[in-house]
């Protein structure tokens, strides 16, 4: 599905960062590892090649904006272009509190952090699809960013401004032939931070972390939340050309909690 496809993976050191990037590779692309830290990232590289695809471990502050352009740049002169451009970065959010019991940083620094690095790569990624007339730019939102929750301090905003972002760069890029789009999804709870999410947001209820994770998956039309692999999935299908007539969009990975 992703053959001769040039994509770069902001964050791919994490767990869906690293499950996207294996993914990708899996499907024939060639993936540029980017994030902060070199071992996560060359921990990553190994596991696609010992699966005989191909990956590039390139470091980068994907919040600093010389140091996007450059990375940018780098990865365009090596490999002639990029396809493919999805940032899964860590936001920084601090969960756990209500609005009016936690310091106005804690609120704007995941708000503050998804609108400067979503911005930063999507736009020096969009710089050279332009001139390669196509390209897919993703991004990874949640539930919250549409349903509002009690005590996620500012994630939920922070992901209601990525889907804004995401839309309006569609409108300006389309002409381009470039398309954007968002995964929104319920949290996957074999991962890291949704599991220790469960486990703090349980803790303020009394419940345990399984109690909560069929709280949550109880509200939804499977009754399961999603696992990392089918996020996984639904990025490598946006980004190929099966989903060549979408942009603007939000594709839905909540089993059925949102019905749009």
């Amino acid at each position: 599905m992703l053959k001769n496809k040039r994509a770069v993976i902001y964050g791919a050191g994490g767990a869906v960062g690293s499950a996207v990037a294996e993914a990708f590779a899996r499907h024939g692309a060639t993936v540029v590892l980017a994030g902060r830290r070199r071992s996560p990232l060359e921990a990553v590289a190994a596991r696609i090649g010992a699966s005989e695809g191909w990956a590039w471990v390139l470091p980068v502050d994907a919040l600093n904006p010389e140091a996007v352009a450059e990375h940018c740049d780098e990865m365009v002169a090596a490999l002639g272009g990029i396809d493919i451009s999805f940032n899964v970065i860590d936001l920084g959010d601090a969960q756990g509190g209500a609005l009016t019991a936690i310091e106005a940083e804690h609120f704007l620094m995941p708000v503050a952090n998804a609108m400067r690095t979503h911005f930063l790569t999507a736009t020096a990624a969009a710089r050279h699809m332009k001139r390669q007339r196509s390209g897919v730019i993703l991004a990874l939102t949640a539930q919250a960013g549409r349903k509002p929750y009690v005590d996620v301090g500012g994630f939920g905003v922070a992901c209601a401004a990525i889907e804004a972002l995401c839309r309006q760069l569609a409108v300006e890029l389309g002409p381009d032939g470039i398309r954007v789009a968002c995964i929104r999804s319920a949290g996957s709870p074999d991962t890291p931070g949704v599991a220790a999410a469960l486990r703090l947001h349980a803790e303020n209820a009394g419940i345990t972390p399984e109690e909560q994770e069929a709280k949550i998956a109880s509200a939804s039309m499977l009754k399961r939340m999603p696992r990392l692999a089918e996020i996984a999935d639904a990025a490598v299908l946006l980004a190929s050309d099966h989903a060549r007539a979408v942009t603007a969009e939000v594709m839905n990975l909540t089993g059925g909690e949102l019905a749009d």
